[in-house]
């Protein structure tokens, strides 16, 4: 079972938070706190990332299961909220178990592959030398000759444990390295999901383009797609007021 954390209450249809790639359930602790006034909110560690287990495999199906695992031991139904990755991985779900999904926000990506790789940040942090580092600064001033900009940094060592003896990355960085091409990849599905769906990208990413939409609209055919202005691919971290109060609205919206 992935690792999850818990907020709210613990009655209600809950919202099941999936982060993408290199990050954490951790991350969205903030987010998943204030949008679990009156629901339960579950927020997962996907495999290979965070305190969540450790496998050789990184698909799509693979992660989708997963979740289904999570959903079927609380209560067998939930809202989805994934982003990136998570997002692609929540598509999954939705489309070969659709019972599971009551409605489902996919933030910042497309049921496509994509073409750019994320392999020179798995590279970057293999080759970080984070035996005897003792503070993130350190680290920081390590990564940056790799990573120049100080927010991917910034992102990345939230999964550096330099608590832990020898420090060590709460990623399974080879696994991701090997299995890049899927996850940058989209599996071939059969199948569509017929309930609310919400694409929510950020007005300054070209992750969900126009000539998306076609295949959106042919999976998730209730699709409907909002913008955040001013937001780039982390759209929850640049606009998080902004995004916290879409979903909130997406989510307590009737059909």
């Amino acid at each position: 079972m992935l690792h999850t954390l818990r907020h709210g209450p613990d009655s209600g249809i809950p919202l099941l938070i999936v982060h993408g790639l290199f990050g954490s359930a951790r991350n969205w602790g903030v987010l998943a706190k204030r949008l679990s006034v009156d629901r339960p909110v579950l927020a997962v560690d996907m495999r290979n990332h965070g305190e969540s287990f450790r496998a050789e495999a990184h698909g799509y199906e693979d992660m989708a299961a997963d979740l289904a695992r999570v959903i079927e031991a609380n209560d067998g139904q939930a809202d989805l909220l994934g982003h990136s990755m998570g997002g692609k991985s929540a598509m999954v779900l939705a489309l070969t178990r659709p019972e599971l999904v009551r409605q489902l926000v996919v933030a910042d990506i497309a049921p496509v592959a994509y073409e750019h790789t994320q392999l020179h940040l798995v590279e970057a942090m293999q080759e970080l030398e984070i035996e005897g580092l003792r503070r993130r600064s350190e680290a920081d001033a390590a990564l940056r000759q790799r990573v120049p900009d100080s927010a991917t940094r910034a992102f990345l060592l939230q999964s550096l444990d330099l608590k832990a003896e020898p420090p060590r990355w709460r990623l399974n960085l080879d696994v991701l390295a090997e299995e890049m091409d899927k996850i940058l990849g989209w599996p071939e599905i059969d199948g569509r999901y017929e309930g609310r769906t919400l694409f929510l990208s950020g007005g300054a990413s070209d992750y969900v383009r126009t000539e998306h939409r076609p295949a959106i609209k042919a999976l998730f055919p209730a699709a409907r797609f909002v913008k955040i202005p001013d937001a780039g691919h982390w759209l929850h971290a640049d606009r998080p007021r902004e995004f916290e109060s879409t979903v909130a609205v997406w989510l307590d919206t009737k059909n």
